[in-house]
């Protein structure tokens, strides 16, 4: 049997059905990657618009040093127990991660993900409040749109597919509560700023009163959402949900996942806003995907309470078998030095704003709505009427089309009601405009299939 013929039997896709891995384009096996491109079995070379598929391999695909980092690291000792053992690069890498950080994040909790890591923070944040006497600090409110993992507690809280992950899932977990996002394009009160009065920010202090203070444990919030549409919180959103957290001793939690190690332009998104969280999830970026591994980092006043705690209880509660793996951390040291060295944030930040203008010109063509975004990370949202922002029913299968159409210009990105973009680090120039012409030719493709001119 083909690889692919394989594949569609034994191999269980990740939310995705067998009709649609079954139609043109729907899987594909990709043998090889260089740099921001990725070759299929039958030789067809793409840009890899997505950085693997879910804006993970930041430093490129096929870099040969952290292979050998990694052969070297599992050649001289591969795994210890995380419960009280430790490799000397677990240990540089919680260093060089506390380093790079903002403000007093000093404490590293190691995982095999992100998910793991946003699960790692609410675990932190609950034992931090019992721990201060709070046992009744237990809920956490997220946004509507949001995405923040897949176990039952992170897709608890995540607003994305809420209506799905409900009625397959549920009942989820008691205790997340989902206030209105930050999409400015499609305000869901209707408003715009800066007559808004950041609205949206506001509301999560109402949900903390409603609810009551002494009942809440923490805000999460990604910076830019990736999954949820790409749309950058406004100006003053964080740092109100800073202040709102500080006002009721509240933990701020803020979800770096997909944002960190460079995606958005800087080391860490909620530096672009000057917000220092209480706690940072970390993860695709940490190792580019060479192997799996997340975090979660605590500030010194969260890390204090386990320190002043005694017995059991001293320990945070949670255990992951590979967190902390010594060659995920070999591979995340060299990750962090080519980021360093080759100067990829800085790149990130550049190409993206050159990206972003390539981008913002398509605003000319008649379906394409809004663009915004971060770094290398960028939306494009498409709709049937510009001025009523009306969004593409399910039966003009704009996903689809858009998706296919982008694979015939070469290009692989990902496409809801927004088109995601968000290539490699070491883009330049020569795939950015790739991109941005590759993206105009299916634009207009679409428009004339939907008769909109």
């Amino acid at each position: 049997m083909s690889n692919t013929a394989d594949a569609l039997k034994h191999v269980w896709f990740h939310a995705t059905g067998s009709q649609t891995l079954r139609s043109d384009g729907g899987m594909t096996v990709f043998t090889k990657g260089e740099d921001c491109y990725l070759i299929d079995e039958n030789g067809n070379r793409f840009l890899d618009g997505l950085s693997g598929g879910a804006f993970v391999t930041n430093i490129g695909h096929g870099r040969a040093e952290i292979a050998e980092a990694m052969a070297a690291q599992a050649r001289e000792l591969a795994y210890v127990s995380p419960y009280n053992f430790v490799a000397p690069p677990t240990v540089k890498l919680a260093k060089v991660v506390a380093d790079l950080a903002p403000g007093d994040l000093e404490r590293v909790f190691f995982t095999s993900g992100g998910s793991e890591a946003v699960e790692t923070a609410m675990k932190i944040a609950k034992q931090y409040h019992w721990l201060g006497g709070d046992q009744k600090r237990t809920k956490v409110i997220s946004r509507r749109g949001s995405y923040h993992g897949s176990t039952q507690y992170t897709m608890s809280i995540s607003g994305a597919s809420h209506d799905f992950n409900n009625k397959i899932f549920g009942p989820l977990v008691p205790g997340c509560i989902q206030v209105p996002h930050n999409n400015c394009y499609r305000c869901e009160y209707g408003l715009s700023r800066p007559t808004c009065k950041t609205l949206c920010a506001s509301m999560i202090e109402k949900a903390i009163l409603h609810e009551g203070p002494e009942t809440v444990a923490a805000i999460i919030a990604e910076p830019v959402p990736a999954a949820a549409s790409i749309y950058p919180a406004p100006d003053e959103y964080l740092p109100m949900l800073r202040e709102i957290a500080d006002k009721y001793g509240v933990l701020l939690i803020i979800d770096e996942v997909i944002n960190g190690f460079g995606r958005t332009g800087s080391m860490f998104a909620c530096e672009q806003w000057g917000v220092v969280p209480d706690i940072m999830t970390m993860a695709k970026g940490l190792t580019s995907g060479y192997v799996p591994m997340g975090a979660a980092i605590a500030s010194k006043r969260v890390v204090s309470r386990f320190e002043e705690a005694s017995g059991r209880e001293a320990g945070l509660n949670h255990v992951l078998s590979f967190g902390g793996h010594a060659v995920a951390a070999a591979a995340a040291l060299k990750n962090i030095e080519i980021l360093q060295n080759e100067n990829l944030v800085e790149n990130s930040r550049e190409m993206g704003k050159y990206l972003l203008d390539g981008l913002d010109s398509l605003r000319k063509l008649p379906i394409v709505g809004d663009v915004r975004g971060r770094g290398l990370l960028v939306g494009v949202e498409l709709v049937r009427d510009k001025q009523t922002r009306e969004a593409f029913r399910p039966q003009d299968q704009m996903s689809v089309r858009m998706t296919n159409y982008l694979r015939e210009e070469g290009i692989l990105a990902r496409t809801y009601q927004v088109v995601e973009f968000g290539p490699p680090l070491t883009a330049g120039r020569k795939e950015v405009e790739m991109i941005v012409s590759g993206m105009e030719r299916a634009v207009l493709r679409f428009a004339a299939d939907m008769q909109i001119s």
